[in-house]
């Protein structure tokens, strides 16, 4: 059985960033969640399936295969063999895999493979429903948070680095909507597991947020 620390949280908290330090400092498989969320997501957008095209979305899940793999120590997500990671922080992809995760199909084809990793291996996993949902036995649980404010001035720092023209008060309206989204979806809503760890990193650095996750590890 693996050790396995789960780290849940809204959008923009700075869960992957600190999920990949503490795997990496432990010697652990870092297991990006959103990462094979937005890998089906791109599936449903190469076959121009709409956000509200629920049956549309089902039928699709039957042929998309997303898995993950290392290159030059680096996680990749590959979609039917085909390596799409440069595309899973598009804007279009993130909000189709918000408005598709809720989907019970959509869950039950990425779940096995989370478990069974989970399983095998020591793995670092982040989401919005590790504690609650697909990890709830996990050694170490943490609710990794931050204001409204702090993600999205952080998403608009990533974007313009990119060179991407955006919009601050519209970063922060897409940021408060997915939020309610997560936390009121039927299936599997963003929560705070009861023995979750809480942490607000608005104020923190990388550093100080991994070292803090870092104590609560054997």
């Amino acid at each position: 059985m693996g050790y396995n620390i789960a780290i849940d949280g809204p959008a923009g908290a700075g869960k992957s960033t600190i999920a990949k330090q503490v795997a990496q400092k432990k010697g652990y498989i870092y297991v990006d969640t959103g990462a094979m969320y937005r890998g089906l997501a791109v599936h449903f957008l190469k076959n121009h399936i709409r956000p509200e095209d629920t049956e549309g979305i089902i039928r699709a899940c039957e042929d998309a295969s997303v898995s993950i793999g290392y290159e030059n120590g680096l996680q990749q997500i590959y979609l039917n063999g085909e390596n799409i990671t440069g595309m899973l922080r598009e804007e279009a992809v993130g909000d189709m895999a918000s408005k598709s995760s809720p989907v019970p199909e959509v869950r039950e084809k990425l779940l096995m493979l989370q478990r069974t990793l989970a399983r095998e291996k020591d793995v670092v996993m982040d989401g919005r429903d590790i504690g609650t949902n697909i990890l709830p036995e996990a050694d170490v649980k943490v609710y990794l948070t931050a204001s409204v404010e702090t993600r999205a001035k952080r998403r608009y720092d990533e974007l313009t680095a990119k060179g991407t023209d955006c919009d601050m008060e519209q970063i922060t309206a897409d940021i408060e909507e997915r939020d309610h989204r997560d936390m009121t979806r039927e299936t599997a809503p963003l929560r705070q597991a009861e023995d979750a760890v809480f942490i607000d990193s608005s104020n923190m650095t990388i550093e100080e947020v991994t070292e803090a996750i870092l104590k609560l590890c054997r």
